[in-house]
């Protein structure tokens, strides 16, 4: 008996030690010579299913057994676990095949870590809130709504009852697609079920443009949660939704320079207007190098262009229609910022013997606040943003540009893809022809190209926004539900405005100082008058072409995310869903606005460098070098970590930039009341 008794419990152990004990590999393949194409299987014998696949990648879910969009050479894990708990821990890389995939593996890591670092979120880490994103309720979508050739859902019987509890997995209701055979609906978590359509009822209608620019239109019933539940990614991670300090820093400079300045972002609109017609022009002439006009085209050409087309398409995707409201009233403050910034440009500029102007935040931190007593903040500041500067014209002023041309040419042309380098080499010597003739010869680039392109654009926009008029109301309705109500995550909202600011300030660059080097160029004696005409460029930029690249989103039903799109190709496909042609326009457009945007900010980038190293040819040289060497890179790498990149230098222009302009804007606000004194006192002309 014994005996048997010990057999037993060896067998027992025996099974235990084995039963879980399973071998598994992963085998690896790079399909193509294009970037972040990578592919991984996990292969296994023996052991006891089901098994779970944690991958050290966000977008891979838990029961997959394979990973795409690998980055190659990058090495990617995954831990492996049976029904038993039993787990093993695989690893590899996805060997490189081309120059693109070589250039992208090296910038990804580098990005990650400067993120990191410049993009903290303090307000977590020493507990003011969770940044955890929870959810209440989880939506129960119609089966096949997204598929084109389902034209229409119906609800046929519910099983389950208003207000009733349900378990994963119950039979909740039956559905019907285009009056076809029935299917089942099962529910998608524990909790409350609450009904949001009648049976006999129409669920989805792919037909009815309401339905369509409705984001949810295709939820059939929610269920409530009884306790907040955190909101994973499909690997199982926690998602979490930070506060960057920059963003909290930008949108409270942009509120107090608003105040401070009288609302100028308002009062000064007409004036503005007044100013780029030449009304206030001496005929006499005065200092300077362009017009306002020419002036303003360039600081727009460095704002109007990718950061309106991919950067809103970014937006929404991250944050659901509800960022273009935030979007908006970043770009309404942001014209004080921009105001005070340009105004303080042309104060401190320098111009030397040949009539050359240099200025922007490198001089008037020096100098403003050398008057100030505090002149070694000053230069650290100055400094500061010169470095920072330099590194935003080479990422979101070049990169970034270059990134999204290639994107969206080798999506209309195919047979390119992989041929980054090329078309970066290609791009980088028209560039280089334009950019070395200086800011003349890029305002005469720029104020035929950015008119043009930018008229065009927002044509197009208002004939799909005015095929669709009737339902303008239904669109502003889901913005500002999307801004204000998320009833489906715990501080949603907050999530949805930090999307909202975050790719405002990377579009219209409202207290980045970028513009103001631009603007310092300007023919005038008055400083004010140029920061006036200034703030018309997030107004422009902002509430207007942002806008109207998010009611075509929402008007054309890709305002959802889940068309597996994003970037330029995300609003390339919206377009193109109302004409078909409409691709190769953008293609041509997104080409111009890259084009423009890189020659504007390569003047940006070389002010800051000569900053740094001194005002002569070789130097000048040296610079616009690397800056053709950044365009072959950007064409190069993943739109993730350009994106990022990008972010981070250009917003983190706005830390010793804005510090610089609280500090002086009483200076400011005392120089633009005598400016609008003297107006009313005839002492400053009109001459037209």
């Amino acid at each position: 008996m014994n005996r048997y008794i010990l057999s037993l419990i060896l067998l027992f152990l025996s099974f235990g030690i084995f039963a879980g004990n399973f071998d598994a590999k992963i085998k690896v393949d790079n399909p193509s010579d294009k970037i972040n194409d990578g592919v991984a299987f996990v292969e296994i014998t023996d052991g006891i299913p089901p098994f779970q696949y944690k991958w050290n990648l966000q977008h891979v879910p838990l029961s997959s057994n394979h990973a795409d969009k690998l980055t190659e050479g990058e090495t990617f894990e995954v831990i492996i676990t049976d029904a038993e708990g039993s787990s093993k821990t695989l690893t590899g890389k996805v060997p490189i095949i081309s120059t693109e995939e070589r250039i992208n593996k090296g910038f990804k890591p580098i990005v990650k870590v400067m993120n990191d670092l410049m993009f903290a979120d303090p307000f977590s880490y020493i507990g003011i809130y969770d940044p955890v994103v929870y959810a209440d309720l989880k939506n129960v979508k119609a089966q096949g709504w997204a598929n084109p050739e389902v034209s229409k859902i119906d609800l046929k019987e519910w099983l389950k009852s208003d207000g009733e509890k349900v378990k994963k997995g119950d039979l909740i209701a039956i559905i019907t697609q285009d009056d076809q055979k029935d299917i089942e609906v099962f529910a998608n978590a524990d909790g409350t079920l609450e009904h949001k359509v009648e049976a006999g009822k129409v669920i989805f209608d792919a037909t009815n443009i309401q339905d369509v620019i409705h984001v949810g239109a295709e939820n059939l019933a929610t269920i409530i949660y009884d306790t907040p539940q955190p909101v994973l990614h499909p690997n199982g991670d926690k998602q979490e939704k930070g506060i960057p300090f920059i963003v909290v820093w930008l949108v409270l400079g942009a509120i107090f320079f608003t105040v401070r300045m009288r609302f100028i972002n308002a009062r000064g609109v007409k004036h503005a207007f007044e100013l780029i017609r030449g009304k206030f022009d001496d005929p006499k002439g005065t200092a300077g190098e362009v017009s306002h006009f020419q002036a303003l085209t360039t600081a727009l050409s460095a704002t109007v262009g990718l950061g309106n087309i991919a950067g809103v398409a970014v937006a929404i995707t991250l944050g659901g229609p509800g960022a273009t409201f935030w979007m908006i009233v970043a770009g309404l403050i942001g014209m004080s910022s921009k105001f005070v910034e340009c105004t303080l440009g042309v104060k401190y500029r320098k111009i030397n013997a040949k009539g050359e102007v240099s200025g922007g935040p490198m001089y008037y931190l020096s100098e403003g606040l050398k008057k100030k007593n505090l002149g070694k903040l000053g230069k650290v500041l100055a400094v500061i943003f010169s470095i920072l500067c330099i590194g935003g014209s080479l990422g979101g002023g070049n990169m970034f540009q270059s990134n999204q041309a290639f994107a969206q040419l080798s999506t209309e042309f195919p047979e390119i893809a992989g041929m980054g380098v090329w078309f970066g080499v290609v791009l980088a010597l028209l560039v280089g022809v334009v950019i070395i003739g200086g800011i003349k010869s890029i305002a005469k680039v720029t104020d035929k190209i950015v008119p043009f392109m930018a008229g065009l654009y927002v044509l197009f926009s208002l004939i799909i926004i005015g095929m669709n008029f009737s339902h303008v109301g239904d669109v502003f309705v889901e913005i500002y539900n999307g801004a204000f109500n998320s009833p489906a995550i715990k501080g949603g909202v907050i999530g949805v405005l930090i999307v909202g600011f975050q790719r405002a300030a990377f579009s219209n660059e409202a207290g980045v100082g970028s513009a103001s080097i631009a603007h310092s160029a300007s023919k005038t004696n008055e400083p004010v008058s140029e920061g006036i005409v200034a703030l018309l460029e997030p107004f422009v930029d902002t509430v207007v072409v942002c806008t109207m690249t998010a009611l075509v989103l929402v008007f054309t039903g890709f305002a959802d995310g889940n068309s597996g799109l994003e970037g330029a190709e995300l609003t390339s496909a919206a377009f193109s869903s109302v004409f078909p042609w409409f691709s190769l326009v953008l293609v041509v457009a997104i080409f111009l606005f890259a084009f423009s945007t890189m020659i504007s900010w390569s003047y940006y980038g070389l002010k800051a460098w000569t900053y740094l190293f001194g005002n002569n040819k070789y130097v000048d040289y040296l610079y616009k070098l690397i800056f053709l060497i950044f365009i072959v890179i950007g064409s190069s790498a993943g739109l993730g970590a350009v994106l990022d990149f990008s972010d981070l230098m250009i917003l983190g222009m706005a830390f010793p930039n804005i510090l610089g302009l609280v500090l002086m804007s009483k200076e400011v606000r005392l120089d633009m009341l005598s400016y609008f004194e003297r107006i009313k006192s005839g002492a400053i002309k009109k001459f037209k």
